[in-house]
């Protein structure tokens, strides 16, 4: 497996965070304070403490203030979507973020409603949702920014290309699909009902897994010289491991992202720079633009 094949995240996840280092220190010269960032945890799953923990210390590092709200799994609905209320009033809080999953019991979608659409840094809220595949994007989920400026980093234009999504969940693979879309890509989108998955694939340029079947893409599933992003996060044998064979599939791509240290970097990133992007426009009294000009977008590197 050749390393120019395994196009990694990290240093393009600098980059941005450098670049939101920068623009945060500008929003607290402006306005006299740094963006801030709640994050609200429901219980105790250890790999959403885990991410929540990362995401703090991602912000510390930026120049973002942040505070988290870790509510026991008990926590009824309308104790959770009050704190939301509450946190909406907050004029030091740029950015609200309900961590998923939350406990059986809570209507998650219901108390995403909630949530400030200006201040909803992971790009869920139905406004959000409904922006995008408008054409007129605000805030868009993490990941698949993450992903379109990956692929713009490594040289891949996704305009006049045939792209496959595998993977329909509200989180990332329905906003990849649209952020393709916006980007002039023809998209299909497979799913588990999909038959023969590899038929489909084999004719994409663009491929991103985001199915969570670990394994799943082979060197089957990919015609030569395609671009291959792998979303999935399993755990096999105490390893993490994606949804994607990486060195098969290696020496038939262009290059395929590698888990860990692919998506995963770009996904942090990406909330920094939705939170302070979110800062600005609150303070100037706008939507946000995800697709801002001032992230970097990177040179090709194949």
């Amino acid at each position: 497996m050749t390393g120019e094949r395994l196009w990694e995240g990290r240093s393009l996840a600098a980059r941005v965070r450098a670049a939101v280092a920068e623009r945060a220190a500008g929003f607290r010269r402006r306005f006299g304070r740094p963006p801030g960032l709640a994050a609200v945890l429901v219980g105790d799953d250890p790999a959403s403490r885990l991410y929540v923990g990362n995401k703090a210390r991602a912000c510390r590092e930026a120049g973002i203030y942040s505070e988290v709200h870790h509510l026991p799994a008990r926590t009824s609905q309308a104790e959770l979507v009050a704190l939301v209320r509450r946190l909406n009033t907050r004029p030091d809080l740029d950015g609200i973020l309900v961590q998923w999953p939350v406990p059986g019991g809570i209507d998650y979608e219901a108390v995403l409603a909630e949530v400030d659409p200006v201040r909803d840094v992971d790009g869920f809220h139905p406004v959000n949702t409904g922006a995008l595949w408008r054409g007129r994007p605000r805030l868009v989920p993490c990941t698949p920014l993450g992903i379109l400026l990956l692929l713009r980093a490594y040289g891949v234009a996704p305009a006049g290309r045939r792209a496959v999504v595998v993977g329909r969940s509200p989180i990332v693979g329905r906003p990849m699909a649209g952020l393709l879309l916006l980007a002039d890509a023809t998209v299909t989108v497979c799913h588990s009902r999909t038959p023969d998955l590899a038929r489909t694939t084999r004719e994409a340029e663009i491929v991103v897994v985001a199915a969570g079947r670990p394994g799943l893409i082979g060197a089957e599933h990919i015609a030569p010289g395609a671009a291959v992003v792998d979303v999935g996060i399993n755990r096999v044998d105490g390893r993490v491991t994606g949804d994607v064979r990486t060195a098969e599939v290696a020496q038939v791509a262009a290059g395929v992202t590698p888990v860990p240290g692919g998506v995963g970097p770009m996904t942090v990133a990406m909330l920094l720079a939705n939170t302070v992007e979110a800062a600005w426009a609150r303070a100037e009294e706008r939507w946000p633009d995800s697709l801002s000009a001032w992230l970097p977008l990177g040179e090709a590197k194949a």
